[in-house]
């Protein structure tokens, strides 16, 4: 798939997913994909973007298509990037997800993450009040 294609795939595909806050445009995505140190783990059905500098590895969004969503892809993403970091030498990961996205936090938690910051009311909401930006840690073996 073309680099513009494909960016615009991942574009919708967070549009879909990302429904309670700004989702990211296919220029977003084109610069994220045009960038060396950013890596995308699966397709326009479901992916991940993770920036690996320094030993350091950040999961910069994930996003599953809700037509595609309930079905794993999320969990087998976390574990496909994370061990891509792992070989790359990255030591370490972070991520941030909304207070109020329970089964992000689920799986995040069930992937080894664990709560080492907030940001309060970071995250704009149209309907309800701002949600706080939880920042989470793994540190791998």
């Amino acid at each position: 798939m073309r680099d513009a294609m494909l960016a615009a795939a991942l574009a919708a595909t967070h549009a879909a997913a990302f429904t309670q806050s700004r989702p990211w445009s296919a220029r977003e995505m084109a610069d994220l994909l045009a960038d060396h140190y950013t890596h995308l783990t699966g397709g326009p059905e479901a992916f991940a973007l993770v920036r690996e500098v320094a030993g350091e590895a950040e999961l910069l969004t994930i996003a599953t298509h809700p037509d595609h969503q309930r079905q794993g892809h999320a969990r087998r993403l976390m574990q496909e990037w994370m061990t891509k970091a792992t070989n790359n030498g990255a030591t370490e990961a972070f991520l941030e997800v909304a207070e109020d996205n329970a089964a992000a936090r689920a799986l995040y938690s069930d992937c080894g993450f664990g709560l080492v910051g907030i940001r309060k009311a970071y995250y704009p909401r149209s309907k309800a009040a701002a949600a706080d930006a939880l920042l989470m840690k793994r540190l791998f073996p």
